[in-house]
Order: C-alpha cells, then structure tokens, then sequence
C-alpha cells in the first residue's frame, strides 16, 4: 500500500498532472508557480532534445513578457553568451542572431548554436528594441571552461580603459599560457613542471573589484556592464584556473568547483541587476537536469557532489523554483564520444521502473505535474540523463542514476516521445527526420 492509501502512483500522477495541449497556454500552472519567485531553473535531461530547448524558450518569454524577468542564464561560458547579450540589447555589430552565436565553436557546439536558440535570440533583440537599456532582458553563460578567452576579454576591456592596468593584467595571465589548452596548463602545474597561477589571477580579480568605482565615473548602464562584464571574465579565469589544476584529481572535486562557480556567477549577476533596476532581479536558468535538479535528492549525493539546484536552494530556498524535464524515447542529437560529430540518435525506450517509465504507464503522452503533490510518488526510483555523449550500448551504468523525484524537482515536464535538436551547422552524421535503428551494429 502506498502512502497515499490505497491509491497506486500512476492514479496519483494522473489526478495532479496538467495535460499539455501544445500551446502557451501549456505554462500557465507553471507561471502561477513561479510569482514571487527570483529564480526558475529549467531543466532538460539531453543536452539534444527539441522539446526541451523550444519549452524552455516560450516559458522563459512569457517569464519576459508577463513577469517581468531580467535575464536568462545558461549552461555556457560567460564570454561566448555575453556576445549574444550584447547583440539582444542592440550593441553589437553582429547583423543576426546566428551571427552572434559565433564564438560556440568547440565542442558541443549544437547545444547552443542550433535553430531553437536562435529563434530565441531573434525574439529577444525584437523584445528589447524599443525598451530602455535598464528595462532590457539579458542573457548570460554560467559556465568555466573559457579561461584564456576570459583572460583575453580582460585585458582588451582594461586596454580600453587603462592601458598600464591592462599591461599588469597580461604579465599576471602570462602563465597560463600553454598553447591556449588549459588542460595542459593544469597538467604541468599538477604534475609539478611550472607554477601555479593562483595567486596571480586572485590578485587581477581583486584590483578590478578594488577600481569599480573610480572606473564607474562614465555615467550610464553600458559603463556599468562593461566593468561587470570584465570583473565577471576575471572570476571565470580564477575559478577555471583552480579547475583546470584539479582535473587530475577526483571527478567529484572538479564538479563541484564547476557548480560552485555556476551558483557564484548566478548571484553575482543577481546582486548587478537588482543595483542597476533598484529592485530584486528575476532570473531563469537553461541547464541540465544533473546540475538543477537538487543533488541531496540523488545518489551522488553520497559521493559528496553537489550541484547548482543544491546551492540555489540552500542561498534562496523561498525564492527559487527547479523545474525538470522529462522523456521516454524518441530522438536525440548526441555524439558518440567526446570531440565526436553530432548525430541524429535513436533514444532507446525507457528502463523498467524508472520514473520516466512510470510516466509514460500513465497513457498521459505530455504533461506538466507540480510533484509536492503527488504522495504516492517512490522514494527511490532511477531516472535518465542524456549529456553531450550517448551510449545505449551501456544504457543502464552511463545513462542512469537513482532520485527521490519530490525533493529533486519542485515540478516537472514529461513528454512520451521527443524530437532531436536541430544543430546550425549539420554534418554528414546528422539528418533530418527519421533514421533507421540500426545500433548496436552500425549497419
């Protein structure tokens, strides 16, 4: 017997459940969810699926539009997605928005060069055209891998401003120079060969903090952003640096310092906005579901890892909202290992017992359910996630990891079957439409 008496899951997740319709009006249970809140983090469980980028773009413009929020952050680094802000806020000199997405250039480059987010994009500039720079929607990367690109940024926004601070900057980050591969710059420091560069990129992080103010002198919110947007790049090269120096060492450790940094930035940029409008800020999230959903409601958690939904949580836990998304089979755009081309992949069916096969037992092919309310839900079931890389050949161990679903997620969207994401730039391993199955043998 459940404890929901004698009422089994499937009839409990059906009787909270809101039938998706395929229209706006889909979000309206979620956007009464949402009021009040400074942070909705959305979800996906592929970094490929269609549905999952295409919902999270009409969610976060009703967000925009009726709510008010200030920015979207993503899963990507800080000074690719600031090339995007700058052309949503009509300051660029980028002509489109797939211009703008420009600097994505390794690997994975679908995940955020694809047809989705450029419609996205294209609607923001739009949005923002005849609003006034403090009234803008931004948009924004969370992420760490870009050290010498931020290291770059740095000294070019200190050039502009104060040649002598950019000549410092450039003597301090001439040690993380190693080809431009930082992991070879973390390789040579872990293995004891050359000097860390700790101290030196604490210390520009600082004096950039230390000459705010004296720099603020030019009136206007550009002004504004541009130091931010320089002090933001500092932080990435401090934190990509640690990063990079611990790749050599446990997977937790790394992960941790990844999604520590993505929480930093996220409030960060939080405390900027909410100075510039002279009011709290609202901001939505893009991640995967690994980083949103709360890690103290899943097995790593016993490894000691902890992600951005946990910290969010922790900082905010009456102003945030983790939202997951969900699916069952269908099509993805994954490669089979890392660097590799992007494909057009068939997503195997569902494991048995896994929540998402329980959702798909409800004969609800698309739904949206506020899980708090759902009583009969397991306390430990497996659940999917889908990263840049899938292996249906080891399904169970690469693909699946074990949640309390009510605690992970204050709710979630679940579709039965899902389409692969469009990537901009299609090779010869990605097709539109169907595919013949063929795994495992490739035929």
């Amino acid at each position: 017997m459940s404890r929901a008496g004698l009422k089994t899951p499937v009839a409990d997740i059906r009787d909270h459940a809101f039938s998706l319709q395929g229209n706006d009006r889909d979000y309206d249970a979620l956007l009464s969810m949402t009021r009040g809140k400074s942070f909705v983090l959305l979800g996906e469980a592929s970094h490929g699926t269609h549905e999952f980028y295409a919902m999270r773009a009409a969610i976060t413009r009703r967000l925009i539009e009726e709510s008010g929020f200030d920015a979207v952050v993503v899963e990507g680094d800080w000074p690719n997605v600031y090339r995007v802000n700058r052309f949503v806020r009509g300051l660029s000199d980028d002509i489109s928005a797939r211009e703008s997405l420009g600097d994505f250039r390794r690997f994975p480059r679908w995940m955020w060069r694809n047809r989705e987010v450029e419609r996205f994009v294209e609607w923001l500039r739009a949005h923002n055209e005849a609003r006034d720079a403090r009234d803008q929607a931004g948009m924004y990367g969370l992420d760490l891998y870009s050290l010498h690109e931020s290291a770059a940024a740095v000294i070019a926004y200190l050039e502009s401003v104060d040649p002598d601070a950019a000549g410092r900057a450039r003597e301090r980050y001439g040690c993380l120079d190693h080809g431009g591969d930082p992991q070879r710059y973390g390789y040579s420091v872990a293995m004891g060969v050359t000097q860390s560069c700790r101290d030196d990129a604490t210390a520009q992080l600082a004096d950039l903090l230390r000459s705010r103010a004296r720099r603020l002198e030019a009136d206007g919110v550009h002004a504004e952003d541009e130091q931010f947007f320089a002090e933001m790049n500092a932080r990435v090269v401090k934190n990509a640096e640690e990063y990079y120096r611990n790749m050599f060492g446990t997977r937790v450790s790394t992960w941790n310092l990844r999604d520590r940094h993505m929480a930093e930035t996220l409030f960060e940029l939080h405390r900027h906005l909410s100075e510039q409008r002279g009011r709290r800020a609202r901001i939505a999230v893009w991640a995967h579901n690994s980083h949103l959903g709360d890690a103290r409601a899943t097995q790593v958690s016993r490894y000691g890892e902890l992600n951005l939904g946990q910290l969010v949580r922790e900082r905010a836990p009456d102003d945030c909202l983790l939202i997951g998304f969900t699916t069952h089979s269908g099509y993805v755009t994954a490669a089979r290992d890392w660097d590799a081309p992007a494909e057009h992949r068939r997503v195997q069916p569902a494991l048995d017992g896994s929540i998402e096969d329980l959702f798909e037992n409800t004969g609800m092919e698309r739904f949206f359910l506020p899980v708090h309310g759902v009583h009969a839900l397991p306390d430990r079931a497996l659940e999917r996630a889908i990263g840049v890389i899938y292996r249906p050949e080891t399904e169970r161990q690469s693909h699946y990891f074990h949640v309390s679903l009510a605690d992970q997620f204050d709710a979630v969207f679940h579709l039965d079957e899902t389409a692969a994401l469009e990537p901009l730039d299609i090779g010869g391993t990605w097709t539109r439409g169907d595919l013949p199955e063929t795994w495992p043998t490739g035929i």
